[in-house]
């Protein structure tokens, strides 16, 4: 599975994209494992598991809730909130 991070999320992640095995079987699960992995910062501190507090995911350009299957999706792209216009 592809994972794209946006903004917040790419900088506390310290990468725009990563490629991971599926062995999580729903979101929820997927977010506790990269947040054991990632534990990388904004440039003002907030952590990988704050920003991803806030985001929106999609599967495959779904929005995804967190007890959402993901056993047939192949992109999630992780969004934190976006300010302007």
């Amino acid at each position: 599975m592809d994972i794209y991070y946006y903004g917040a999320a790419r900088a506390a992640a310290g990468t725009a994209h990563e490629s991971v095995d599926q062995e999580a079987d729903t979101l929820a699960s997927l977010l506790e494992d990269l947040c054991s992995t990632h534990t990388g910062t904004t440039g003002a501190g907030t952590s990988f598991a704050e920003v991803m507090n806030i985001c929106t995911f999609l599967g495959d350009g779904a929005r995804l809730d967190m007890d959402t299957s993901l056993a047939d999706i192949e992109r999630i792209d992780v969004m934190p909130p976006f300010a302007g216009g």
